[in-house]
């Protein structure tokens, strides 16, 4: 048997802690006008899964940002700690956060056209635009 591999990290002021067994080491990046609004330019994440722990709960605040979706923030520092999927509790983290990033690898980007022409990425990346997303999970923006 084969040790979990664990990536932690924590929030600006260190009031928030995370420890993650076996993230993905993709980072991904979403465009969407709500994670541009959130974080100032795209949402870039390290899908955790739900295998996710936090120390420091009680300075942890959730915004219901959706019908299937919620965002995680510090209430000490407002440092971004995660979007959460309601149904399945899959925690997006973002990259930023992990004290170890050495192996992380720029992905794919998601609703790409919804990305505004002031900036682009030049790495290849796997791209799917807003439809292409929502037919993947079978559900709609509305």
């Amino acid at each position: 048997m084969t040790e979990a591999i664990k990536q932690t990290g924590s929030c600006l002021c260190g009031a928030v802690r995370m420890t993650a067994i076996k993230p993905n080491n993709k980072v991904g990046a979403c465009h969407c006008g709500m994670c541009r609004k959130w974080g100032g330019g795209p949402f870039m994440e390290i899908d955790c899964g739900t295998d996710i722990s936090f120390e420091g709960e009680d300075d942890i605040k959730v915004y219901n940002s959706s019908n299937w979706a919620e965002r995680g923030f510090c209430k000490k520092c407002g440092s971004h700690l995660f979007y959460r999927l309601k149904e399945s509790k899959q925690h997006m983290v973002p990259a930023g956060l992990f004290d170890d990033q050495e192996h992380f690898v720029f992905e794919s980007q998601v609703l790409i056209d919804q990305k505004p022409a002031f900036y682009s990425f030049s790495n290849k990346t796997h791209d799917l635009t807003e439809a292409e997303v929502f037919e993947m999970f079978g559900s709609s923006s509305d």
